[in-house]
């Protein structure tokens, strides 16, 4: 049987070298949103906003409204007590929030300089935190994933709970940024969560103590059964050649069954995501499309054809809700392609790609500029990436480490041989 079309490839293939990049959210990613810059990963590209001709408005809007409101505010509120003092900057900022607000995307916010400061601490990536990251669904603060080995997942948080309140603040029109400014802080401080889980009956609270975010990569195990597994928690600017190492130790191990754990992946690099489905691809074959609507033709982004393995290979990728944005170019691609098959969660729907404009030097704003799209032209903010095999994995299932998700992936590999 011939599994490998040219193994030497795995050895030989230059990976270049980059500066390594972690967005971490509450000491975490932001994945869904704040995965990376432009170029480097589907969500940021870092640009300066120097053309004067951006900031002007179109005639036909009416901005009279405005300086009104901001007359009557300023000429009649009172604040409700002496010591409350409101900055002019401050309502600046304040209007440029609410108009960013106004396009009804939790994607494209105004970040001012509290909360700019935060993000660009995050993007270095030294800092404490509890390791979740957290997205906007449905209008509600919500846990895309924790970060395995970190204090949200020791605690029982898990992908797709709903987050009502942090401490004694109510989430309810909280940005993602915002919330981050509220649950992160220093390491054995704590922080309390009062939840929402689908299969409970009503909120319940947890309390989780702050600590430096460690962030596990790729993890490996060549089971007794035949069975190669690639545990793979982030696409990081690393994650491309640890992958290249994990796959050469499946190649090492002589299986033709490999499974890919994509479970609570909420994302990363673009350039990672594409490197990974290369190893599995032709070249020139689309891996994703970056659609920018009526603005400009889609980008394709394409396998560099690494394509080291035949038709021989048996390939089962889990997903779940947590798995979201790379892990869904991953997994969509070769799902399309027919080269894996999905098992697990319908995947969490973050297909949006933001761009990090400064609109002064301390000021951000945070724009969705394009769509992912699936080599079949599937929008994957459209309701993520559906499994071939839909199976849940329940909070029972967790509480008593029972994993039918993955018990599965094996009974239909082992299938295989039959």
């Amino acid at each position: 049987m011939e599994l490998f079309r040219d193994i030497r490839k795995i050895l030989r293939v230059p990976l270049v070298a980059r500066a390594f990049f972690i967005v971490l959210l509450i000491g975490a990613f932001l994945v869904g949103n704040l995965l990376g810059y432009k170029n480097k990963s589907p969500l940021y590209s870092l640009t300066h906003l120097q053309n004067k001709e951006n900031n002007t408005v179109k005639d036909s809007v009416d901005l009279e409204p405005l300086w009104k409101a901001w007359g009557i505010l300023n000429d009649k509120f009172v604040a409700a007590t002496t010591t409350d003092v409101i900055a002019e900057q401050d309502k600046l900022w304040g209007a440029i929030e609410g108009l960013a607000a106004s396009f009804g995307d939790p994607y494209t916010v105004f970040m001012p300089p509290a909360e700019a400061k935060i993000f660009e601490t995050e993007i270095a990536g030294h800092f404490d935190g509890v390791g979740m990251e957290v997205g906007i669904k449905n209008d509600t603060l919500t846990v895309i994933a924790p970060i395995k080995g970190n204090p949200a997942e020791r605690a029982g948080v898990l992908a797709g709970d709903k987050i009502l309140k942090i401490d004694e603040t109510e989430t309810f029109g909280l940005s993602v940024e915002e919330a981050v400014g509220i649950i992160r802080g220093e390491k054995g401080t704590s922080v309390k969560l009062t939840l929402l889980r689908d299969d409970e009956k009503g909120p319940f609270e947890l309390t989780l103590v702050r600590d430096v975010i460690t962030i596990p990569n790729v993890e490996t195990k060549n089971r007794s059964d035949g069975v190669f597994v690639i545990e793979l928690r982030s696409f990081s600017a690393v994650s491309p050649d640890l992958f290249r190492n994990a796959l050469k130790e499946f190649v090492d191990a002589k299986s033709d069954k490999l499974i890919l754990d994509l479970r609570g992946n909420p994302g990363g690099y673009l350039e990672a995501a594409v490197d990974m489905a290369s190893w599995f691809l032709p070249a020139g074959k689309v891996i994703v499309s970056e659609d920018f609507g009526e603005n400009r033709r889609p980008l394709d982004y394409k396998s560099k054809g690494y394509d080291i393995f035949t038709d021989k290979l048996n390939f089962v990728i889990l997903v779940d809700q947590g798995s979201a944005s790379a892990s869904e170019i991953l997994a969509g691609a070769l799902q399309e392609h027919g080269v894996a098959t999905l098992i697990g969660g319908r995947t969490y729907g973050k297909g949006s790609v933001q761009e990090l404009i400064s609109v002064t030097k301390d000021t951000n704003l945070k724009v969705t500029i394009a769509r992912w799209l699936t080599p079949q032209g599937h929008s994957i903010s459209d309701g993520g990436i559906k499994p071939n095999i839909e199976l849940a994995r329940t909070a029972e299932d967790f509480e008593t480490k029972k994993d039918p998700q993955f018990d599965a992936a094996i009974q239909y590999l082992l299938k295989a041989d039959k």
